[in-house]
């Protein structure tokens, strides 16, 4: 039995602008808090998980019971890379570092690590979690060394 060739494709040369919308009520908490260097995330009522980047529902037991809890940020830095080569979405930054940082309160977050030269970098060393605004006016958060 010989098998069909597949069908011909179409490759376009325009560019597909895609616009996403993701509804933020439920953690608009967060987002506000990073305009003003506070950083929260979800802890849940019926079985205790913290999570970050905060969760409308909990992962674990799918309740949608959760609090809002203020978190230091405080957290010593497990891994660390320098992206040198970007996606197409972040070409028009320099190389930057993306770090792995275990917060005082147990859980882990993925941020930029700025303010830091690369040769300084140690794994264990002492970073904190910081709200901010970025330059396209958005609200977000990096790693600056403590």
């Amino acid at each position: 039995m010989t098998k069909a060739p597949p069908p011909p494709t179409l490759k376009s040369a325009r560019t597909l602008p895609l616009t996403y919308e993701i509804p933020i009520s439920k953690t608009n908490t967060f987002w506000e808090g990073l305009k003003e260097n506070k950083i929260f995330t979800t802890r849940c009522k019926k079985c205790g998980e913290l999570y970050f980047p905060p969760s409308s529902d909990c992962p674990n037991c799918l309740s949608a019971d959760m609090d809002w809890v203020e978190i230091s940020g405080e957290a010593e830095l497990e891994t660390f890379t320098q992206i040198v080569v970007r996606p197409a979405t972040f070409a028009k930054y320099e190389p930057y570092i993306v770090a792995i940082g275990r917060l005082k309160e147990g859980v882990r977050a993925l941020a930029w690590l700025t303010g830091i030269k690369r040769e300084d970098i140690r794994v264990g060393m002492k970073i904190k979690l910081v709200g901010k605004v970025g330059p396209e006016g958005t609200p977000t958060y990096e790693f600056v060394p403590l």
